[in-house]
C-alpha cells in the first residue's frame, strides 16, 4: 500500500481594515502636507480623502484626512503616538479618531419640538454618527418624545431666582453622561456667561437668521409685516456673545408676498432643522476647525 502525503498550505486570513479622520491647523509653511502623507506612507495608509485649506491672509493651514490602515479599534491610539512627534514639530492642533465614531450628545430644547424630532430621527436611521445620551428641557412636553426613543429625560425648570442652581444641574448631567457635544435644538433659555465659557467649542444654537433684525416674540409675524422676500437659519458654536458665536452653517430659501405668517414659520422650521442637523453632522465628523470667531468648515 502506497502512503500518500498530503501537504497542508497554511490560509491566512485577510487584515482587517480600519478607518481614521485626522483633523489638524498650524500655523503655515513649507512641508506639512509632505509630513503628513509622509506620515500615512510610513505607516501603510491609503488616503481615502483629503481637504486643505491655507489661509494666507492669516498664514495658517488646516488640514482634514480620511485614510485607511490595517489592524483594529484599537491602532487608532497607536497611531495617535506615531503622530505626536510630527504635530509637535509643525505647532499642530490636531485630533485623530476613528471613522464613524458617535460622539456623546446632549440635546437641550424648550417648547419647540421641530429641531429635536429632526435630530432624533436622523440619529435614529445612521445619518449623523451621534449617540444621544439625554435630552434636557426646562418644560415636559417633549417628554414622551425622548422616552419613546429609549432616551433619558431631564426636567429643569428654570426662573430667574433657581437660573444658578439649574445651570448647576446641567453641568452636573454632562459630567455624569460623559457628554462630547451640546446641542440646543431650539432652547429658549439664555444661558449665562459662566456657562456659555464653560461650554466653549462643544455646544451648537440654531436661530432664525432674522437675528438681529427681528428680536422678540413671534419674529417671522415681524418678518411678515416688512414683507420679507428670504427665510434662513443660522447654526453656531455657543460663546459669551449672544447668538453671535462662530458661524457653522446656514440655510436659505426665498418667499414672497403669497406666504402668510404660518407659511414663513414652516418655511423657518426647514431651514433650522436643517442647519442644526449639518451643524452637528459636520462637528461630529471632525470637519470644523475654530479660527477666532470664524470656523473653517472642510466639507
Amino acid at each position: 500500500m502506497t502512503a500518500i502525503q498530503t501537504e497542508t498550505t497554511a490560509v491566512s486570513s485577510p487584515e482587517t481594515t480600519v478607518e481614521h479622520v485626522l483633523t489638524l491647523d498650524c500655523p503655515e509653511g513649507p512641508g506639512i502636507v509632505h509630513a503628513v502623507s509622509g506620515f500615512l506612507l510610513d505607516h501603510g495608509c491609503d488616503i481615502i480623502d483629503n481637504k486643505q485649506f491655507g489661509d494666507r491672509a492669516e498664514g495658517h493651514f488646516f488640514m482634514r484626512v480620511h485614510f485607511a490602515s490595517t489592524g483594529d479599534e484599537s491602532t487608532v491610539e497607536t497611531l495617535r503616538e506615531a503622530f505626536a512627534p510630527v504635530g509637535e514639530k509643525y505647532g499642530m492642533n490636531w485630533q485623530l479618531e476613528r471613522q464613524g465614531y458617535k460622539r456623546r450628545v446632549l440635546i437641550m430644547v424648550s417648547k419647540f419640538g421641530h429641531c429635536l424630532n429632526d435630530l432624533l430621527f436622523r440619529a435614529r436611521i445612521g445619518e449623523l454618527p451621534i449617540d444621544v445620551v439625554g435630552v434636557v428641557s426646562n418644560h415636559t412636553d417633549h417628554q414622551g418624545l425622548a422616552e419613546w426613543h429609549g432616551i433619558p429625560f431631564f426636567h429643569i425648570p428654570v426662573t430667574a431666582a433657581t437660573k444658578p442652581a439649574a445651570e448647576g444641574r446641567l453641568l452636573e448631567i454632562i459630567d455624569e453622561l460623559d457628554v462630547e457635544l451640546i446641542v440646543l435644538a431650539r432652547y429658549m433659555q439664555v444661558l449665562s456667561d459662566d456657562l456659555a465659557r464653560k461650554l466653549d467649542g462643544r455646544a451648537i444654537n440654531i436661530h432664525h437668521s432674522f437675528l438681529p433684525s427681528f428680536k422678540g416674540a413671534k419674529p417671522y409675524h415681524q418678518a411678515y409685516a416688512r414683507g420679507v422676500k428670504t427665510v434662513g437659519a443660522t447654526a453656531h458654536y455657543v460663546n459669551g456673545e449672544l447668538d453671535e458665536g462662530p458661524i457653522i452653517a446656514q440655510q436659505v430659501v426665498e418667499v414672497d408676498h403669497t406666504f402668510g405668517p404660518d407659511d414663513l414659520v414652516a418655511a423657518g422650521r426647514d431651514t433650522e432643522c436643517k442647519a442644526l442637523s449639518n451643524a452637528v453632522r459636520w462637528h461630529c465628523e471632525g470637519r470644523i476647525i475654530l479660527n477666532g470667531n470664524r470656523t473653517i468648515v472642510l466639507k
